[in-house]
């Protein structure tokens, strides 16, 4: 038995969900759901909230809110979200919880007996908005005052402050990167990460005295444990380190879907103290990229977020998906425009697969009573079906290396191929001349054809695959791509369900 572990980062309870946190959420759902229908393969799902620091101390103030009833909360928008979204995690953890606040304090104490932890004065630059310090060579100057990349501010910290010897672990990171090649993907946040090590590490502060709102440093109580160490520590939390770490199987094959901007955190701060605490680096490591509004980079200034619930509501929680999954190379950045989503879901699920799969159901209705007239071994053009069948081993590759992009062009080319099989068999005029074998043949052959491709696009749209599969009359229940030969094929004789429209057609 093969055991994966999936995580999104856990998100930031400072302001509402967003369209960033839909995608890494869709994003990790598909790797989920993809393995849980491969052969021999268990898979935890972790998603939830961060709910420490300063940024949500400071919001609960500016809601009138003590910062646990505040946290309560907005933590309830992201699990909302969660189940809106039809996200198939197994577990939804919050920094919050004791299981979790357990975690965090043995990790500490390990690094403290292990020798990795100082107290000393930290001063440098800080930035409240993303919970981080900065070297001076990562900010600019814009009129006379440092700023982060990103524009975001930041002001010069001076407080006592406990320090994790980061700078002891520059050349063991580098050692470790080198070793473990796919450990950070795409190769470009590869690149970028090793060249910031190689740069040099300073030594890491990670406890605050300035705010009160976090997890206490054990016997020092005057310190809150850096929001950072907190909360990349939920993904031991969850798997129940160290008590019963059963899961460390899971541990060993676990994969850290993230955005961008967090690497950092995940790919240099997180090895280094999970090797500090002589516990073993997670497998992999992704970065995607961010979403654009019309081209302009989305900030509250602008008022131009993304709602990720409205699109939803207004088009279908698969059309998001779908656009989102099949618009951008994952890895890069992506723009968005509503012009553009609904002219891919009109022109890929509107008119290309749902209206292949209507005309073809709607033939069979009429004119066979939706019963299937003919078994796989009466067919005589099978070479579109056996294409069929290979599909998966076409795609199942690109899922495990993040090109959902490619997979869903792969499925959707293969569909093209499907539409022009039926227009080039014109299983209507042979039903004219009253030639219903040759008309059985083809409706057969894309029914079968129809339950495949429906497989495959679970992962992706599963809402929408599952329609098509009950239509067909397929048990939904222990589905998997072991079944997508000849020998679970459908049935000569069963009956098909009336087919209803699975994807509407927008005005553009």
């Amino acid at each position: 038995m093969r055991n994966i572990y999936i995580t999104t980062p856990i998100y930031y309870v400072n302001d509402n969900p967003h369209i960033g946190h839909a995608y890494t959420s869709i994003v990790c759902d598909v790797l989920s759901r993809y393995y849980k229908m491969t052969k021999n393969t268990s898979v935890k799902f972790l998603t939830g909230t961060d709910e420490h620091g300063q940024k949500v101390e400071n919001a609960a103030k500016i809601n009138d809110k003590k910062p646990q009833e505040f946290v309560d909360l907005v933590s309830k928008n992201f699990k909302n979200l969660t189940e809106i979204l039809n996200i198939s995690n197994s577990d939804f953890i919050r920094t919050t919880e004791l299981r979790h606040k357990k975690t965090v304090k043995l990790v500490w104490n390990k690094l403290v007996e292990r020798k990795q932890i100082y107290l000393g004065k930290y001063e440098g630059w800080y930035s409240i908005k993303d919970e981080a310090f900065y070297q001076e060579k990562e900010l600019i100057k814009v009129d006379g005052k440092f700023q982060t990349q990103d524009g975001t501010k930041v002001e010069w910290l001076k407080e006592e402050s406990y320090f994790f010897k980061l700078s002891n672990w520059q050349n063991k990171l580098l050692e470790f990167y080198d070793k473990n090649i796919n450990f950070i993907k795409p190769s470009s946040r590869r690149n970028e990460v090793i060249s910031f090590v190689k740069n040099g590490l300073r030594d890491l502060s990670v406890s605050r005295t300035s705010f009160n709102w976090g997890i206490k440093v054990p016997n020092h109580s005057s310190h809150v444990i850096y929001v950072w160490i907190d909360a990349l520590t939920n993904y031991l939390s969850a798997i129940n380190y160290p008590e019963s770490f059963e899961n460390e199987d899971y541990w060993r094959n676990s994969i850290h879907i993230i955005g961008k901007d967090i690497l950092k955190f995940h790919a240099i701060y997180w090895p280094a103290i999970l090797m500090a605490a002589d516990l073993t680096p997670p497998k992999q490591i992704f970065a995607h990229g961010w979403w654009t509004n019309e081209g302009k980079k989305i900030s509250k200034s602008l008022n131009n977020s993304i709602d990720p619930l409205r699109l939803i509501d207004k088009y279908g929680l698969d059309q998001l998906r779908y656009f989102l999954l099949r618009e951008v190379t994952l890895g890069q950045d992506g723009d968005f425009s509503e012009k553009s989503f609904i002219k891919r879901i009109n022109s890929d699920l509107a008119n290309n697969l749902g209206n292949l799969i209507q005309r073809t159901l709607k033939l069979l209705e009429k004119h066979f009573d939706n019963i299937i007239p003919l078994k796989i071994s009466e067919l005589k053009n099978v070479k579109i079906l056996l294409d069929t069948y290979k599909l998966v081993t076409t795609v199942q590759p690109k899922i495990e290396n993040f090109e959902y992009n490619k997979a869903l062009e792969s499925i959707f080319n293969h569909i093209d191929q499907l539409n022009q099989f039926i227009d080039n068999e014109k299983p209507w005029e042979s039903i004219k001349k009253n030639d219903l074998s040759k008309a059985s043949e083809t409706l057969s052959t894309l029914i079968e054809c129809f339950r495949v491709i429906a497989v495959i696009l679970i992962p992706f749209i599963p809402d929408s695959a599952k329609k098509i599969l009950d239509t067909l009359n397929v048990d939904y229940a222990n589905i998997n791509f072991d079944k997508l030969n000849i020998k679970f094929c459908i049935k000569k004789g069963e009956k098909i369900n009336k087919v209803e429209k699975l994807f509407p057609r927008y005005d553009e």
